[in-house]
């Protein structure tokens, strides 16, 4: 445990260095389009849904036009982010929820956020850190399952086991900049097919697990 808590700094360290304004790269104007899309982005790009979001908060305006939306025209719009029909039913009905049993107002709890429906602590967490601030826990997506495997910071598939193995290692406080750089990490160097290890500024302390050094 010391030893990974102590290669989790340097690491932060180094990704304060590379990515000190890291953020969500989601595009949103409220808390509820922030977390329509990220209901929108499970096993889907950022890049593809900040390009469906663009039609679909121009059609949609207000909670109260999602959670009265129909279902056809909704599946139509968000189709390319793939399981359209789960994702369009998640939608509707966490509009509805949002405003029957919130006042209009997304939840700023992980019990409230894990009951609406779509929502998993992946999602809770990204709302709970970009729009009030609290550091729940870490971001686990397919990228931070990748690169803490990479550097030797968990063994876990499960993101749940993930979540809690870089709990007990990175600072609470760092939570929420800890998810968005390695994410950016992720997407820029430490790509699924052909990282880039040999100009990756982070390899001193990344033992490379499961990748061929250059």
């Amino acid at each position: 445990m010391r030893v990974k808590a102590e290669r989790a700094k340097r690491l932060l360290k180094g990704l304060r260095k590379l990515y000190p304004d890291a953020h969500c790269e989601l595009d949103f104007k409220t808390p509820y389009e922030l977390l329509f899309a990220v209901i929108l982005s499970a096993q889907c790009t950022d890049v593809r849904v900040n390009a469906t979001t663009r039609v679909l908060f121009k059609r949609y305006k207000t909670l109260d036009d999602y959670a009265e939306a129909d279902s056809d025209e909704l599946e139509a719009i968000v189709r390319s982010c793939g399981f359209y029909r789960m994702k369009a039913k998640a939608i509707i009905e966490t509009a509805r929820a949002v405003r029957d049993w919130h006042g209009g107002k997304v939840p700023d709890t992980m019990e409230k956020l894990l009951a609406l429906r779509g929502v998993a602590r992946k999602t809770a967490n990204v709302v709970l850190g970009e729009i009030y601030g609290k550091s729940e826990g870490v971001v686990v997506d397919t990228h931070m399952k990748r690169l803490c495997f990479r550097f030797g910071l968990t063994d876990e598939e499960d993101p749940v086991k993930v979540e809690r193995d870089l709990a007990d290692i990175v600072p609470r406080r760092d939570w929420v900049f800890w998810s968005h750089a390695v994410i950016w990490h992720g997407r820029r160097v430490c790509k699924a097919a052909n990282p880039q290890c040999g100009s990756c500024a982070l390899r001193a302390d990344c033992p490379q697990r499961g990748v061929d050094a250059d």
